[in-house]
């Protein structure tokens, strides 16, 4: 199997072929791509030389790899999402459940692996969410978030090395200055109270961010590049989320130059 997987060739002669009606000709470059392809999508070797016999099942074999690639994209993508979603509503169960029912049916290898990869990291936060115990592989933000679910719940803050570690690290992320965050750490209900605010500015920043550039955008297509500018101008008089400041700085410096051409 090939180490970068490169479906574009693969869409282009199914697009070609089954959308288009050009006829499918088993070139010795066509039948590597489908050969390739098709053990890349989990169809067996001899299977797919086997349908490279003739163009009739040469074909039926494009259309079914094209099938599996499709059908698992639009699966993932879903699942995914639907992932997503309970776990920010603290579904950790959930979340790992959409993972589980994609592994339960899919065929293709990258696909599966994917899943396999969200699914381990959801086990992971569940773990978490259980423990209290932050884990060095996890996303930082995502912990927090459980952590401050599993506080609301009622659970006791362990002000562990590992969490000051974690706090330490996204603190500046959030525009938290040194010396503020060692104060916080001195107690549990400090740390506590330090996260609520890293998550808090992270959450207000990215609400902020969204609905100044849906402005920005409308006021720019309007031909209103003063007015454009603003919703930057705004975002940075009152921003400190560094990662949501230096969104706004960007698109302000694209309006400074010349429109667009239409």
């Amino acid at each position: 199997m090939s180490a970068k997987i490169d479906w574009n060739l693969i869409r282009n002669l199914a697009q070609r072929v089954l959308e288009g009606g050009e006829p499918l000709e088993l070139t010795e470059g066509t039948r590597a791509l489908l050969l390739r392809t098709a053990q890349e999508v989990g169809i067996s070797q001899p299977d797919a030389e086997d349908a490279l016999r003739s163009v009739t099942t040469a074909s039926t074999l494009l259309e079914e790899v094209v099938r599996r690639i499709d059908d698992g994209a639009d699966r993932l993508d879903d699942a995914r999402l639907a992932m997503y979603d309970l776990r920010d509503q603290g579904d950790l169960e959930g979340a790992c459940k959409q993972m589980r029912d994609v592994l339960a049916v899919e065929i293709v290898p990258v696909y599966r692996k994917r899943a396999e990869g969200m699914l381990e990291e959801m086990t992971q936060l569940a773990e978490v969410a259980a423990t209290g115990r932050v884990s060095a592989s996890l996303p930082d933000r995502d912990q927090l978030a459980v952590l401050e679910r599993r506080i609301q719940q009622g659970h006791a803050l362990e002000l562990a090395e590992e969490l000051c570690a974690l706090l330490r690290r996204t603190a500046p992320t959030a525009g938290i200055i040194e010396a503020e965050t060692e104060e916080a750490l001195k107690s549990p209900g400090g740390a506590e109270a330090l996260m609520r605010m890293i998550l808090s500015r992270f959450r207000e920043g990215k609400k902020r961010i969204t609905r100044a550039l849906f402005r920005m955008t409308s006021l720019r297509d309007a031909g209103n590049l003063d007015g454009a500018r603003q919703q930057m101008r705004d975002v940075l008089a009152v921003e400190v989320v560094p990662l949501y400041r230096e969104m706004a700085e960007e698109q302000l410096r694209g309006l400074e130059g010349p429109p667009p051409e239409s």
